[in-house]
C-alpha cells in the first residue's frame, strides 16, 4: 500500500479511501456520497445517466428483508420551451402541475433485490433553431461577491442536416517519448477517424512534434479519399514518440500555414501529455497573433493527457483561441474523449458570437471572456456577474455558415428553483485559476479560495480537512490550507491529500515518464472500488468536479476495511446527484 499524508491511501489521482475509528457493534452504518456531472448531448437529446445497481455483496447474508429504492427526479430547461421525456429506464410517476420547460417524477419501491439497471433518463426541447435564454439571480447571503448573477445558454436546436463552416484544420500532436504506447496509439486512431470525416471542401495538415518538428505537407491539403488516404499511411510510418517537447515552433507553423484561409474557419486542434517552460510565453505570442488575424483567427482547440501537462495552460490557450479543451487523465479515455472534442470542435453553426446590451451594465465580468463558437454538437453557456438592472431580452449576435449575420433574442427566464451560484461555480473556478495562473496575480489566487470554500468545489488554493472535536490537544491547522479554523484549541485537523490537478510536472515531461505511471499499485479490496468507481466516473463526466473525484467517509474499525470497499462499490449511487449542467437536477438514493 502507498501511503499518503493524513493517514489516507492514494488508489488514483481521483479517489481516496479512509480507515475511520471503531464503532459499537449493532450499529447502522449511513454513507452518503455526492457529485456533479455534466449532462449529455447528442443529435438534440440531452441524457442522464447514474450508477443504480446494488451488487449482492453490500447486503449482509442472512435473513432476506425489504430494502428501500427512491429516485426524486425534476429537471428545469430553463429555456422556457416544452421538454418532452424520450427514456426512461425505472417506472418514474410524472408528477402533476409542472411549469412549461419543466418536468418531475417520482420513483419509491420496497424491494427483496437491489436493482440491477443502472437509471437513465433523456428529454428534449423542442425547437429546431438555434435558440435559448438568460437566467438571472440575486447572490445568496452570504456570498464573497455580492454582485448579481447571470447564466446564459445558447441550444443549437435538433435540425437535422444543418449546414456547417467549412473548415481548415491543422493537427498539432506531440510525439516526444512520453507518448509512447497507449496514449500515441489512440491518438493515431482519433486522428485517422478525423480525417475520414472531414468534407473534400476541407483542407488540412498535420504537425508532429517533438523537440522538432514533422510536417505531413508543406501547405493545407484538400481533404479528397487520396490526400486523406496518403495522410493516414504517413501517420503510420512518422507518427513514432521520442524526443523532448517543443509546443510554440508547431503552433506558430500551424498560424502561418493557416494565415491564407477564406470563407472558413481555421482550427488548430493541439494534443499534448507534457509542460513546458515557456508556457506563459506560449500564450502571449498566441494572443497577439490571433489578436492580428482578426474575426478569422485561428481557433484552439486542447487536449490534455495525464496529469502532467498544465491543464490550465491548456484551458487558457483554448479561451484565447475561442476554443474547446478537454483532459483525459486516466489514458482508458483518451481515445473517446479526444474523438468527442474534434467531433464537437468541427461543427460550428455560430462563430464570432457576441453578447450585446451587456456594457450597458454596471462591473460586469464574463466567464469566458472570450466567448466560444456553438457547436451542432453542444450547447453553449456563458456566466458571470454583474451590477445594474438586467434587461428583460439579451441580444446575441454571431455568423452562421452562409457567412450572414445572426441576431437571436435571449429572454429573460424564472431561475428562482436552480441555485445559479452553485451551477456556475465550477466553470467559473476552473477559468480564474487559468487566468490567475497566467497572471500569477495573488488577489484572483485568493478571489478562487473563496469560491472554493462557497461552492465546496475543490480548487488549486484550497485543501480540504478532517476535524476531530473528541481529540484532545492544540494544533495548529496547515498554512496551506485556506479554511478558517474555530475553537482550535480543541480539534485536531488532518489535511486531506490534494484533489486538485496542479500546474504541470516539468521534471515528469524532461524524463518523459508515461501518463498514468505515478499511480501506485492497489490493494485487492481497493483495487475493487476504484475499478468501479473509475469506470463510473470516466463513463458519465466531461471532467467531474474534483477530477470525477468521489469522497468516502464513515465510522468503521480497521477489520471492516475491505467490506467498506465493497459497499462502497454498490452504493456508488445511493447519496445524491447534482448535475448542474443545462439546470437538469436529479437525486437517486436508496439504503438498508
Amino acid at each position: 500500500m502507498a501511503q499518503a499524508e493524513g493517514g489516507f491511501l492514494k488508489l488514483k489521482p481521483h479517489i481516496f479511501t479512509l480507515t475511520t475509528p471503531q464503532v459499537n457493534g449493532g450499529a447502522n452504518l449511513s454513507i452518503k456520497m455526492s457529485w456533479s456531472q455534466k449532462i449529455l448531448y447528442e443529435n438534440g437529446d440531452f441524457s442522464l445517466n447514474i450508477p443504480f445497481t446494488f451488487p449482492e455483496f453490500v447486503v449482509p447474508a442472512g435473513k432476506k428483508y425489504l430494502k428501500k429504492e427512491k429516485i426524486h427526479l425534476n429537471v428545469n430547461s430553463g429555456i422556457g420551451t416544452e421538454v418532452l421525456s424520450k427514456r426512461i429506464s425505472h417506472p418514474l410517476k410524472e408528477l402533476r402541475g409542472g411549469q412549461v420547460g419543466k418536468l418531475g417524477f417520482v420513483y419509491g419501491a420496497d424491494v427483496l433485490t437491489w436493482s440491477n439497471t443502472d437509471f437513465s433518463f433523456s428529454y428534449v426541447v423542442s425547437s429546431s433553431h438555434i435558440h435559448g435564454a438568460v437566467l438571472v439571480q440575486s447572490p445568496p447571503m452570504h456570498d464573497v461577491d455580492q454582485r448579481e448573477i447571470f447564466s446564459v445558454y445558447l441550444l443549437p436546436g435538433n435540425q437535422k442536416n444543418r449546414k456547417v463552416f467549412r473548415k481548415d484544420v491543422a493537427f498539432v500532436v506531440d510525439i516526444s517519448g512520453s507518448m509512447k504506447g497507449k496514449p500515441l496509439d489512440d491518438t493515431k486512431s482519433v486522428l485517422s477517424a478525423a480525417l475520414s470525416k472531414l468534407d473534400p471542401e476541407d483542407s488540412f495538415c498535420i504537425i508532429a512534434f517533438n523537440g522538432q518538428t514533422f510536417v505531413s505537407s508543406t501547405s493545407m491539403k484538400s481533404a479528397t479519399k487520396e490526400a486523406v488516404e496518403k495522410a493516414i499511411e504517413w501517420i503510420g510510418i512518422n507518427l513514432i514518440a521520442g524526443g523532448d517537447t517543443d509546443i510554440l515552433t508547431p503552433l506558430n507553423q500551424a498560424i502561418e500555414m493557416l494565415s491564407n484561409t477564406r470563407d472558413s474557419i481555421p482550427i488548430i486542434f493541439l494534443v499534448t501529455d507534457g509542460a513546458v517552460e515557456d508556457e506563459r510565453h506560449i500564450c502571449d505570442v498566441m494572443k497577439k497573433r490571433l489578436t492580428e488575424a482578426g474575426s478569422i483567427a485561428p481557433r484552439i482547440c486542447t487536449f490534455g493527457i495525464g496529469s502532467f501537462c498544465n491543464h490550465y495552460f491548456l484551458w487558457m490557450l483554448a479561451m484565447i483561441g475561442r476554443g474547446h479543451y478537454d483532459a483525459a487523465y486516466d489514458v482508458d479515455f483518451v481515445e473517446s474523449r479526444m474523438q468527442n472534442l474534434f467531433i464537437r470542435a468541427s461543427s460550428l453553426i455560430l462563430t464570432n458570437i457576441t453578447l450585446e446590451t451587456l456594457d450597458d451594465l454596471d462591473e460586469v465580468e464574463v466567464f469566458p471572456s472570450h466567448i466560444p463558437d456553438l457547436s451542432s454538437e453542444s450547447p453553449l453557456t456563458v456566466s458571470g456577474r454583474f451590477r445594474g438592472s438586467f434587461p428583460n431580452t439579451l441580444k446575441a449576435k454571431g455568423l452562421s455558415p452562409d457567412m450572414s449575420s445572426i441576431v437571436i433574442d435571449l429572454k429573460l427566464q424564472d431561475a428562482k428553483d436552480i441555485p445559479l451560484d452553485m451551477v456556475c461555480a465550477k466553470g467559473q473556478i476552473e477559468l480564474l485559476t487559468a487566468q490567475a495562473w497566467l497572471a500569477d496575480n495573488k488577489q484572483l489566487e485568493d478571489k478562487v479560495a473563496k469560491l472554493s470554500i462557497q461552492s465546496h468545489v475543490v480548487s488549486e488554493y484550497t485543501r480540504m480537512i478532517i476535524v476531530d472535536k473528541e481529540q484532545s490537544g492544540p494544533q495548529e491547522a496547515p498554512k496551506k490550507s485556506r479554511i478558517k479554523m474555530k475553537d482550535s484549541e480543541s480539534q485536531r485537523p488532518i489535511l486531506l491529500p490534494s484533489l486538485s490537478i496542479g500546474f504541470g510536472n516539468l521534471v515528469a515531461t524532461s524524463e518523459n515518464i508515461p501518463p498514468g505511471s505515478e499511480e501506485p499499485k492497489q490493494p485487492e479490496a481497493a483495487e475493487i472500488f476504484a475499478r468501479a468507481a473509475s469506470n463510473c466516473c470516466g463513463s458519465m463526466c466531461t471532467h467531474c468536479c474534483c477530477m470525477g473525484c468521489i469522497k468516502c467517509f464513515s465510522r468503521i474499525n480497521p477489520q471492516c476495511a475491505n467490506v467498506f470497499a465493497q459497499l462502497c462499490t454498490g452504493l456508488a449511487c445511493a447519496g445524491c446527484l447534482k448535475c448542474c449542467s443545462l439546470c437538469c437536477r436529479g437525486c437517486g438514493d436508496g439504503g438498508s
